[in-house]
């Protein structure tokens, strides 16, 4: 059984502001709070994975290379501070696309699980000891579709909230701070304990 556990990270609108379709490493930044909350996860035993769409890509308004100057200024913002992460998981699919070769209904776009399940492959992750931070539902929906917890910060990305299967975050945190001392108050437990109490109650 594997034993490495991982919060997952969105990237814009959790970690990044929410500059869209941005590949400009000068518009990134670190939201409030970051630097802080993955200092107490990584204290806690936890590695962080980002999780990502940029259907940009399939939309042809950026290149999927351009991405890895966006990975690296988040890389040289957080290594600054102690902080690493693992590795990056980016979807460049959509449906909707005007690049052919990424113009498709995949399984790795959020809020399919694809690329957390990958990624649990990859890293030899224990899903069960894992956590999902996202900005909106879908982000939610893939953490638990992959057998992970999940949180959602309310910061205003997400206006519709739409129920379904699979939606329903385990928390809704007000900040990422505020998201990292929940699963620090939480990481003793894994998410079949969690469901074994909540069926109880």
């Amino acid at each position: 059984m594997y034993e490495r556990k991982v919060v997952f990270l969105d990237k814009d609108g959790t970690l990044i502001p929410d500059v869209p379709y941005n590949v400009n490493p000068d518009l990134v930044s670190l939201e409030p709070g970051v630097v802080e909350g993955l200092k107490l996860l990584k204290k806690e035993g936890y590695i962080f994975v980002v999780i990502s769409n940029q259907a940009g890509v399939a939309r042809g308004y950026f290149q999927i290379n351009e991405l890895e100057k966006v990975k690296q200024k988040i890389d040289l913002l957080l290594n600054t501070k102690g902080i690493e992460i693992e590795k990056y998981y980016f979807c460049p699919h959509h449906t909707d696309g005007k690049v052919q070769e990424y113009t498709l209904a995949c399984e790795c776009r959020k809020p399919k699980p694809g690329m957390i399940l990958q990624a649990t492959k990859d890293l030899e992750i224990s899903v069960v000891q894992s956590w999902m931070i996202g900005d909106i539902l879908h982000d939610a929906e893939a953490g638990n579709r992959a057998g992970c917890r999940s949180i959602v910060i309310n910061n205003g990305n997400e206006t519709e909230w739409v129920e379904g299967p699979f939606r329903t975050p385990t928390y809704i945190a007000e900040n990422f701070l505020d998201a990292a001392k929940f699963i620090c108050a939480n990481s003793h437990e894994t998410k079949e304990l969690n469901d074994t109490k909540l069926a109880a109650l």
